[in-house]
């Protein structure tokens, strides 16, 4: 009962700070107005993402003053969490540039896997393997990637929120799969709650929008939990991967593409497949429905046959994105408009 109404108090908490900060924004003129690289076509308020991350590190702390929580994952969630949601925060107002993201990324992705003893040894094709230094610099890589791209993935309505909600709902299949009840059940069921609250303003059509204080600490911390629960059973780093497959393969193609067509990697687009996807369907909603129909119905399945089938964690990755990739090549990800 008393998690119950923690998760109810963190959806709620979400839910109207999303509506506090809305206000603020249209008060204050905090619009995202559109131009050439957006996908939307009306002026936005925007920031609400503040509320998740307000809403989930009060969960955190709650569950781990319930001694529910190791103490140290407790800070490296924390601390990083933090560190990201600042300079996304400063960066919405008055804009940061990348070198200054990227050396606090860097920070705050470095902290968190101090406080997590870094990578883990992992299981490859049947076999442990401990990675080392070349281990704990791939999972710093991985999580300054992961937190740009789930940035680059939040541009139409919905998306970043759905595929956190539902990548947060196979993180707790997966928990309950392995009889945990526990900081690995509880952290993504409070990630999942106060993404889910923001979702209530930001589902299309999108009265408000995350912002990168919001989208890069979702990003990390989604991260964050695949280290954390892969130090308690080595395969479940797999089954994260699988369940976040849907943005870490449109914006891995889209990136290579844009690069091997000569475009700088940080500048603002709107070339991804979902983006292409939204345009020639005429609409976010489906697009953002379709995402979390294949999280639920393609990739859970396959990160949970990982755990119960000793299915190779490599091999079900590599399954799980090969339909991903067609459709990246699909909708064109990172191929620009047509110019008309």
């Amino acid at each position: 009962m008393m998690v119950a109404a923690l998760l109810l108090a963190v959806f709620v908490g979400a839910t109207l700070g999303t509506s506090v900060i809305r206000r603020i924004a249209i008060a204050r003129n905090l619009m995202d107005v559109p131009n050439a690289r957006s996908s939307h076509v009306t002026p936005t308020p925007r920031g609400g993402g503040v509320a998740i991350v307000v809403a989930f590190l009060a969960g955190v702390l709650a569950i781990w003053l319930l001694h529910l929580l190791d103490r140290r994952v407790a800070i490296a969630l924390g601390g990083s969490g933090l560190l990201v949601a600042m300079v996304g925060f400063i960066d919405d107002r008055q804009g940061l540039p990348p070198s200054s993201r990227l050396a606090v990324h860097v920070m705050s992705a470095a902290w968190a896997l101090y406080w997590l003893d870094g990578l883990p040894p992992l299981v490859f094709v049947g076999h442990t393997v401990n990675l080392g230094g070349a281990g704990h610099a791939l999972a710093l890589i991985t999580l300054v990637w992961l937190l740009n791209l789930y940035n680059f993935m939040d541009g139409i309505d919905g998306i970043a929120g759905v595929e956190c909600v539902t990548v947060c709902a196979g993180g707790i299949a997966i928990a309950l799969q392995q009889q945990r009840t526990d900081g690995p059940l509880l952290l993504p069921a409070i990630l999942g709650a106060a993404a889910l609250g923001f979702l209530v303003w930001n589902f299309p059509p999108a009265r408000i929008f995350m912002g990168d204080a919001g989208s890069g600490f979702l990003g990390l911390m989604l991260g964050v939990l695949a280290v954390d629960a892969a130090h308690r059973t080595p395969q479940s780093v797999w089954s994260w991967l699988i369940l976040l497959s849907v943005f870490t393969t449109d914006a891995t193609v889209t990136l290579l593409r844009r690069l091997l067509r000569g475009a700088k990697p940080h500048e603002a687009h709107r070339t991804h497949a979902y983006q292409h996807a939204s345009r020639w369907h005429r609409g976010h909603r489906s697009v953002t429905l379709v995402v979390a129909m294949i999280n639920i119905g393609w990739l859970l399945p396959l990160a949970l046959a990982v755990q119960a089938l000793r299915i190779d964690g490599l091999v079900a990755l590599l399954l799980a994105g090969a339909p991903l990739v067609w459709m990246a090549f699909h909708y064109d990800a990172g191929v620009p408009e047509p110019v008309t």
